[in-house]
């Protein structure tokens, strides 16, 4: 059974970061797409960033130039580097991998494998 581990949930005042981790298991970020997520209580799921496994990146215009999706293939790990938060940036936060021949940029098609969320809030 595959699971996503996400960690790295906070509170920060806005203008500040936070990084986000996932952990997959048994499936590796080496051959697999990844990507993060992002929804807010009555509001659809939004796709924020994703990375192919040769390590190129899509972000949602929303986020760009402020976050940063990247990789550490020894470690299994994905990371989300966000900076410069918002408020409107409060959200729960859900790792995602799918095989790059299913999935493997943000905002075109759903990935099959999710993690449960973990939670970031910016006050203003």
């Amino acid at each position: 059974q595959v699971r996503l581990v996400e960690s790295g949930e906070g509170t920060v005042q806005a203008g500040g970061s936070l990084r986000l981790s996932c952990t997959p298991s048994p499936l590796t970020y080496r051959s697999s797409c990844g990507g993060w997520f992002r929804q807010v209580p009555g509001k659809e799921r939004e796709g924020v960033a994703s990375l192919d496994t040769e390590g190129s990146a899509d972000y949602a215009d929303s986020v760009k130039g402020r976050f940063a999706i990247s990789k550490d293939n020894a470690a299994n790990t994905l990371y989300l580097q966000m900076n410069n938060l918002k408020p409107e940036d409060t959200a729960m936060y859900y790792c995602a991998a799918d095989s790059p021949w299913s999935w493997c940029t943000v905002g075109a098609g759903t990935p099959y494998y999710w993690g449960r969320g973990t939670q970031v809030t910016v006050s203003s």
